[in-house]
Parts: C-alpha cells; structure tokens; sequence
C-alpha cells in the first residue's frame, strides 16, 4: 500500500492472479481501513472458492464432505448467480464444465466487485480495482478526467487492440488465449472454446460481465447475436485470424 499525489495504490497477490487497487479519492482513514478490509476479503473468498485448496468449502462440497447447508452464506449466493448466468446463456456458462464444481468462472469477478463496493461503501467514489486483468471501474480517474483502459491485441504482444474510455462506473472484463492459452471449454461438448483469440465485453457491474464474457467465448460463433439481445452490454472480439466484430454500441467506449 503507498500513497501517490491523488490517492492511494496497493497490489496483491491472491486467488491465483494479482489484483491491484488504484484509489483516487484523498487516502482518509476509512479508505484505508476499507482497503485492508477489502484485501482480507479476497483471501478469504480464496479460501472458500478454490479449487486448488483441497480444504476450501467448493472442493469439499464437489467431494461430497459437506452439504450446501455446511457452507457459508457466500457459497449460497454464489451459485445462485451461477444459476442466473447459466439461464440467461442458454448454458454457455457452467460450473460443471469439465465434470468438477467449478464456479470460479464467476468468483473472480464478484469478488473484485464486492472489493469495490467496500471501497465505495467507505467514500472512495473514484477507484479502479483489476482483478486479474478484469476491472470495476468507478467514477472518474481524475476532476474531468476519464478512465483509460488499454486492452492488449491478443495476437500482436505490446500492441492495443483498442482504449476504453469511461467517465462513469463501468465493468471490463476480457476472455482470451494470450495469457493462459485455450483454458475456456465448450461445457455442451467439453471440447476447448477456441472460435476466439480474445473477446472483451463492457457493462455495468463486473460479477455478470465477466461471466458473460466468459459464457460468449464458450457460445463461439454464436456469440454476437447473443451478446446483441443483452442490455447494457458491448462486446469487441478478436478472430483467430485476426479479424474482428464489435457489437453496435461498443465504439462509444472504445476507439
């Protein structure tokens, strides 16, 4: 955690990714205590979502050691959020998509919001917390100043596919092969989701957004129609081939 001129900036590692908090509201007391809180908040959704941790609640429930009643409140809610998205993609999202309990498809972006909201909860209006590359975005960078987020080409290293410009909150959150290769599968098939090498998709809150991007990067060709029939959301993708779509209201954020 350090002090910059117009806030306050902290990186963590934890749930397997780094999540980063740039704060730009004046650092008072109950920002800083929000953001320790909002810190030990992510670990302790590390400790009841992962499915690398064979003591977590989500791997001992998958094993058949505990009932749902067992759980926290959180694992409740959680997967009733799971249930949402996997209604409104028609299945293209799914915590069981290779056979194990799996929700973390959805965690990482309710956690990163959930962080947010402690934050804004507490007088930090103005805040950008990226988990893993996924961002809630809230208020302004700066007096008049947007946020501006750089979203990498994912077939072209140290180049941007496109600037994301928000003076408002808004959610990003990017599904693609860049970084860890093929990972989303196809959970009618099981075969791996590959119809993209990136798809990035803008809304409102980033629990839905990023499992929506995720379910569009599984749906593949079918994806635009759908994401189109969503309000409130836009989508840019990347072929493999290096073309690309962007749904009709994207460019307003993106260039």
């Amino acid at each position: 955690m350090h002090d910059i001129a117009t806030g306050l900036r902290h990186v963590e590692h934890v749930m397997g990714t780094v999540f980063s908090f740039d704060i730009r509201d004046q650092p008072t007391p109950a920002i800083r205590r929000a953001l320790a809180e909002a810190v030990h908040y992510l670990h302790q959704v590390n400790a009841v979502f992962s499915t690398y941790r064979s003591d977590s609640h989500i791997s001992r429930l998958d094993r058949g050691e505990i009932r749902l009643q067992d759980c926290p409140p959180e694992v409740h809610e959680v997967l009733s959020l799971c249930a949402q998205a996997a209604h409104t993609s028609d299945g293209w999202f799914s915590i069981v998509p290779t056979g194990s309990l799996d929700p973390s498809g959805l965690v990482k972006g309710w956690a990163t919001e959930a962080a947010s909201q402690l934050l804004y909860d507490a007088g930090a209006h103005h805040t950008c917390v990226n988990g893993g590359g996924d961002l809630q975005l809230r208020g302004q960078a700066g007096p008049g100043t947007p946020w501006r987020i750089g979203i990498g080409h994912p077939l072209r290293p140290g180049e941007l596919v496109t600037v994301i410009t928000a003076d408002h909150d808004l959610a990003v959150a990017t599904s693609g092969t860049a970084e860890r290769g093929v990972h989303i599968v196809d959970p009618h098939s099981g075969r791996p989701a590959d119809a993209f090498a990136s798809l990035t998709l803008v809304g409102p809150r980033l629990t839905l957004t990023d499992t929506y991007a995720t379910a569009a990067f599984a749906r593949g060709d079918g994806a635009q129609g759908w994401m189109e029939t969503l309000d409130g959301y836009e989508a840019l993708a990347i072929l493999p081939d290096g073309q690309e779509w962007r749904t009709p209201g994207f460019n307003s954020y993106g260039t």
